[in-house]
């Protein structure tokens, strides 16, 4: 409008009519700054057992979507990769989606092995049990922020066969994706599918799955008794703890062990709810899957001494086991962390989360102490749990030391190297 054009109005008509032009004008700023715009992604997975593939398609669907998309591959695994627009070097690919749909579509191969020889990802006539983040390998998206995602998963299997994930199912069986603080949303965590079994139950909040192949000696009430009065424990530390959760278990072939995944775990059928030193390879993962945190090249003994000491702590303050248990446990652990004095190391093994155990027990005591019983080991790691992704030791220690209100020589590179153990 021109500065030199005056337009006039009668008494309330001219303050009704201001109001009436600022109101338009907010409302049109706020639809183009603040609005969030959604686009559709569906994902689809044929199982198929006698490939031992699953046949994928990626289809994104709306009135604007990504501009450019990069798939991070596994070669070994993701293959015949088609679509258009769509570009591949290595382990990478490229998709520049045009329109208002598109789609790719490529194999995955499902059986993994571990150096153990034992599998952590397989498809029989009869069962498949996989990670459908490793299906779906990480997609990093360009797009506006105000752009959003909406993502389902569909499931074909056999006839007879059901799908779980730690998702909720719509009235059609598919899967109804959710990850708050992603744009771009993709399937995670564990999966199992085919003639299987499941017992479940909500315990302190959490919708909780237990659930294997058919077959006798499979202790599904069992492990979902023992989550009835430890979970709830576990959660006054971690009460980020997820709403869903899934546990797979199964016999032979598969590895023989537990494996984290988000929202989910999955443990061989064969391991004891309590082992004979008193720890719990299911309530490890558990940690795991509350605090969502991973190493860098140097500090995964503290995610792995994380897991181990909160499993005894678990069990000890829910009465699983006695303090003389307690002790004895910390004590066979500090003997078997001599064996590797060193923590600060890409891969923490057995000896490495023992000696791990020891030293977060004597910060915890410390941290205790220093604050008169007002604060603990726990502090740490709720903060932890609370911002999840990396950890480093710095960061480690500097939690601790705010935590105790002092310097905390145990947390001293000279004492993580295991160099004061030598001299």
């Amino acid at each position: 409008m021109p500065h030199n054009t005056r337009i006039t109005f009668p008494g309330r008509t001219y303050f009704a009519a201001i109001l009436l032009i600022l109101a338009s004008v907010f409302a049109v700023t706020g639809a183009v700054a603040g609005d969030k715009q959604y686009y559709d992604i569906q994902y689809k997975a044929r199982l198929d057992p006698e490939s031992g593939l699953a046949d994928v398609e990626i289809t994104l669907a709306g009135e604007q979507l990504p501009s450019k998309l990069t798939l991070h591959l596994d070669p070994s695994r993701h293959q015949n990769l088609e679509g258009e627009f769509l570009t591949r070097e290595s382990d990478e690919a490229v998709w520049t989606p045009k329109g208002e749909r598109a789609s790719i579509r490529y194999q995955f191969v499902i059986d993994a092995k571990k150096s153990s020889g034992r599998y952590d990802s397989r498809i029989i006539d009869k069962w498949a049990i996989l990670r459908s983040d490793k299906m779906i390998p990480p997609i990093s998206a360009r797009a506006p922020k105000q752009l959003q995602s909406r993502a389902t998963l569909a499931v074909e299997v056999p006839r007879k066969w059901n799908v779980l994930a730690p998702y909720t199912k719509d009235d059609d069986g598919i899967f109804q994706l959710r990850d708050p603080g992603r744009r771009f949303i993709r399937p995670k965590g564990w999966m199992i599918a085919g003639r299987i079994g499941s017992r479940q139950d909500v315990i302190d909040g959490t919708e909780t799955v237990v659930a294997a192949p058919l077959g006798k000696n499979i202790r599904r009430q069992d492990t979902l008794a023992f989550l009835s009065w430890t979970l709830p424990e576990l959660k006054k530390v971690f009460p980020q703890f997820p709403n869903k959760l899934l546990i797979v278990m199964a016999r032979d072939p598969m590895w023989r062990g537990g494996l984290s995944g988000t929202r989910s775990l999955f443990m061989h059928a064969d391991r004891p709810l309590i082992s004979g030193n008193r720890t719990s390879s299911l309530l490890h993962e558990l940690v795991h899957v509350a605090t969502g945190i991973r190493g860098d090249h140097e500090s995964d003994w503290i995610v792995e001494g994380i897991a181990e000491y909160y499993s005894l702590q678990t069990l000890r303050r829910t009465k699983g086991i006695s303090e003389k248990r307690f002790k004895g446990a910390l004590k066979d652990l500090a003997a078997w962390g001599r064996e590797s004095p060193n923590l600060l190391v890409k891969r923490s093994s057995g000896p490495i989360t023992a000696r791990a155990v020891g030293v977060l027990h004597e910060v915890d005591l410390e941290i205790q102490q220093s604050s008169g019983g007002k604060r603990s080991l726990d502090d740490v790691v709720k903060a932890l749990a609370k911002e999840r992704g990396r950890v480093t030791v710095r960061k480690f220690r500097t939690l601790a030391e705010e935590a105790a209100g002092k310097p905390l020589a145990q947390l001293n590179r000279e004492n993580l190297s295991g160099e004061n153990l030598r001299k």
